[in-house]
């Protein structure tokens, strides 16, 4: 991961919606009758700074309604995550604001979110429910994905997250809340080919080991790829169980147990940490980035956008805190925001780097070194996006991210 090719005055093909070359700018002037194209059908656009294979987001939950302010300013005054919950915050309060918000209301503020994602580089995006907890729901938000994915310049990826908290009504009947899971929204998902794959929130407290066994154990007869929340706050086997039943990912990873470690290491499922997560609630610890990575585990970043925990728009600003914080060089923050990332999703083969046959997703920023885009803390230095080669319109000025009322 330590290693990224960079070439100096170079030049991109791009043939449809597929890089076709990559090569030395001196090269690109043959290149209408090396691949017998004529010069007339050739478009050049110049680009100055830096070119990078087109961001991905392999974790996010980007739809949502209000932000949740009151858990922001309680966790400042030093309530925990538990004492949040128990406050009527947590993830409840984000379930309860969404069960109450129309689709279209869904739709708009998950478009602007996304818009602002790409603006900052992301042009694959992982896109969770969970903030339903209930089947009408759950599929509702399913399909507000769906839906943006048929004009939205991103390629969205949609994840099924119903095992994301036990629901009030479902309190003292967790049993049966998993049995509505596995025989109901999992089966629904399916039929409507609504989701990608599944995803289960592993830690204590929220879904056992055992629970989240059989959710994924549902979801792939099913026909759905797997992914896990685990380890967050506590070593709880979250590692293990991902790499037992062979999940694309594991994410979090801040209480990770050397033996969950050793475990992703001699597996193919990807690390997937999420910094800006732990510096928004605050926490003194990070993921063991440089232990993973030293134990042969294939590393990932994202921005966990949500309303209570990273409310983050942005990738670049993610990489700066993986350097920062995670102790990770420039060139490993570069890789876990594209190939790897892209491994994350089972999208490896197809995007997250710049070479012949892959996707033409494509960033452009204003940079003298490549190095930077994991420096300025904040800034956004991206001054264009490709996806599937075709430009994209970024936003401009500033977009409305949440509910808003009239002043």
């Amino acid at each position: 991961m330590a290693e990224l090719e960079v070439l100096t005055d170079a030049a991109v093909l791009i043939d449809g919606e597929r890089i076709a070359w990559v090569g030395p700018r001196r090269e690109a002037r043959d290149l209408h009758s090396a691949f017998r194209i004529p010069q007339s059908a050739i478009v050049v656009v110049e680009v100055a700074g830096v070119l990078f294979p087109g961001f991905v987001d392999c974790h996010t939950h980007a739809v949502f309604g209000a932000p949740r302010l009151d858990d922001h300013e309680r966790r400042a005054l030093g309530m925990d995550y538990k004492t949040i919950a128990a406050a009527g915050g947590g993830i409840l309060e984000s379930v309860r604001d969404v069960r109450a918000r129309s689709d279209a209301e869904l739709a708009a503020l998950t478009r602007a979110r996304l818009g602002a994602l790409l603006a900052h580089g992301a042009t694959t995006i992982e896109v969770k429910s969970g903030y339903g907890l209930d089947c009408e729901t759950e599929l509702r938000q399913l399909r507000v994905i769906g839906r943006l994915a048929g004009d939205h310049p991103a390629a969205l990826v949609p994840t099924f997250l119903g095992a994301h908290e036990v629901p009030p009504e479902f309190r003292d009947r967790r049993a049966d809340y998993v049995r509505l899971v596995c025989e109901e929204m999992i089966p629904a998902v399916a039929r409507e080919r609504l989701a990608v794959a599944c995803d289960v929130f592993c830690e204590p407290g929220v879904f056992s080991v055992a629970e989240a066994r059989t959710v994924l154990d549902a979801a792939r007869r099913h026909g759905l790829a797997v992914k896990l929340h685990a380890d967050e706050f506590d070593a709880s086997g979250g590692a293990e169980l991902a790499v037992e039943v062979g999940a694309l990912s594991a994410d979090h990873l801040a209480g990770v147990s050397p033996a969950g470690i050793r475990a992703l290491a001699a597996s193919e499922t990807v690390a997937v940490l999420l910094p800006a997560t732990l510096v928004f609630l605050g926490g003194r610890r990070q993921a063991p980035a440089r232990g993973l990575l030293d134990a042969g585990a294939a590393l990932a970043l994202a921005t966990d956008l949500n309303p209570g925990s990273s409310p983050t728009l942005s990738l670049p600003l993610v990489m700066a805190l993986a350097v920062s914080q995670l102790g990770l060089r420039h060139a490993e923050g570069v890789n876990a925001v594209t190939v790897n990332a892209a491994a994350a999703l089972g999208m490896a083969s197809d995007r997250g780097q710049v070479a012949p046959g892959f996707r033409a997703d494509l960033v452009a920023c204003a940079l003298a070194d490549w190095r930077e885009v994991a420096y300025w803390m904040g800034g956004n230095a991206v001054t264009a996006v490709w996806t599937g080669g075709s430009a994209c319109p970024l936003p401009i000025g500033s977009v409305s991210l949440g509910p808003h009322v009239e002043a």
